[in-house]
C-alpha cells in the first residue's frame, strides 16, 4: 500500500504562544491550547524562573513546525530573544507570522515590532502618522 503522505489542512493548523501567565492562560482559556501524543505543547508559560534559552528553545520549536501558522509572543518575551526573533524576521520565511502582543507589565511598542518595522520600510510615515517619534 502507498504511504499515505500528511497534509496539514487549514483546520489543522494551529497559534502558538509565548508569554506571561497571565497572556497564556488567557489563550489557553481561548482555546487555543494544544499538546500532541509526545507531550508537545503549543505554548510556553514565562515566569521568573524561565530562562532565555528555554523562550528561545521554543520559539525555534515553534517557528519550525509545520502545523503552527502563527505565533503570539508577549513583546517583553520576545525583547529577552530579540536577536532570535529579529533573524527570524529577516530570514523571509512568512508562516508561522510572528505577532508581538502587549502584555499587562509593558505597553506595546511598535518601534520593536518586527511587522511594523515591515510596515515602516513600505511607509516610513506610518509611526509619525501614530504620533509616535521614530526609533
Amino acid at each position: 500500500a502507498m504511504g499515505k503522505k500528511k497534509f496539514i489542512g487549514q483546520a489543522e493548523m494551529k497559534i502558538g504562544v509565548i508569554g506571561d501567565e497571565d497572556t497564556v492562560t488567557g489563550m489557553l482559556l481561548a482555546g487555543i491550547g494544544h499538546v500532541d501524543g509526545q507531550g508537545k505543547k503549543n505554548f510556553l508559560l514565562v515566569g521568573a524562573k524561565t530562562h532565555v534559552k528555554d523562550i528561545e528553545e521554543k520559539f525555534n520549536e515553534l517557528t519550525s513546525r509545520k502545523d503552527i501558522a502563527m505565533i503570539f509572543i508577549t513583546q517583553t518575551c520576545a525583547d529577552q530573544i530579540r536577536q532570535t526573533v529579529d533573524a527570524y524576521a529577516e530570514s523571509g520565511q512568512v508562516v508561522p507570522t510572528i505577532l508581538e502582543i502587549p502584555s499587562k507589565d509593558q505597553p506595546y511598542d511598535p518601534r520593536k515590532d518586527s511587522v511594523m518595522q515591515r510596515v515602516l520600510f513600505f511607509f516610513p510615515q506610518a509611526l509619525a502618522d501614530l504620533g509616535i517619534e521614530a526609533p
